[in-house]
């Protein structure tokens, strides 16, 4: 029942270890290996190795915040369903975390964590504060949760398919991206300064109406 509910090349994504310098390209520029590939389920690798042996295969990007590993949503919703896990917006671009990040919570007087009392909206497994009525914090914490008690999924659906486009295109319209407003500015500029221009240029001879004459005056 785990392998429906959780893809083979999860687990492995989440042991992965990222970041290190790629030895076959060892001197070259952006040799970090934060590519994961889902059809061969392998170690991490660079750029130059996705080129070179994985060109038509499903290929994620691992990114840092904070030291720890995040996917965009964009990219992982398309093979997982990632309903329940919390998301955040870093550099405009909307991510979560791979696994579960340490954290330290304060005890109040009576030994009763401050965090259950203070919020709501903890992980089902780690207890970490989470910002919206989310169930986990992270992917791996998920996993954790669906072996544990089965309540969950990362299957998708059509239905959920539906859902994620309706999101992707809710998110496009809030996250417009700076190059997307200044080519509308653009835009508008273009068109103020064509019917400017086009209300100031002179009107042809034929439609040109002559004016009054005027004589000059009478001398004394």
């Amino acid at each position: 029942m785990e392998l429906m509910l959780v893809p083979p090349w999860l687990e492995r994504l989440l042991s992965t270890t990222f970041f290190s310098l790629c030895e076959t390209h060892i001197n070259a520029p952006r040799n970090e290996c934060n590519m994961f590939c889902l059809d061969c389920r392998n170690q991490s690798f660079c750029f130059y190795c996705k080129s070179s042996w994985h060109k038509d295969h499903r290929v994620i990007q691992i990114r840092r915040s904070s030291y720890h590993d995040v996917v965009r949503v964009a990219e992982i919703q398309n093979v997982l369903d990632i309903s329940g896990v919390q998301t955040y917006v870093i550099n405009s671009a909307r991510v979560l975390f791979l696994n579960e990040r340490p954290q330290n919570q304060p005890k109040t007087n009576n030994g009763v964590n401050s965090a259950k009392s203070s919020n709501s909206h903890l992980c089902e497994i780690c207890r970490r504060n989470l910002l919206d009525s989310f169930r986990f914090c992270s992917l791996g914490c998920k996993v954790i949760g669906i072996k544990k008690n089965g309540n969950a999924s990362f299957v998708l659906s059509a239905k959920k398919d539906e859902e994620i486009g309706r999101m992707e295109k809710g998110m496009g319209r809030k996250l417009a991206s700076k190059d997307e407003d200044e080519e509308l500015r653009e835009g508008m500029y273009k068109q103020v300064y064509q019917s400017t221009h086009s209300s100031s240029q002179p009107c042809s001879n034929s439609r040109r109406r002559k004016g009054i004459p005027h004589r000059a005056p009478l001398g004394p």
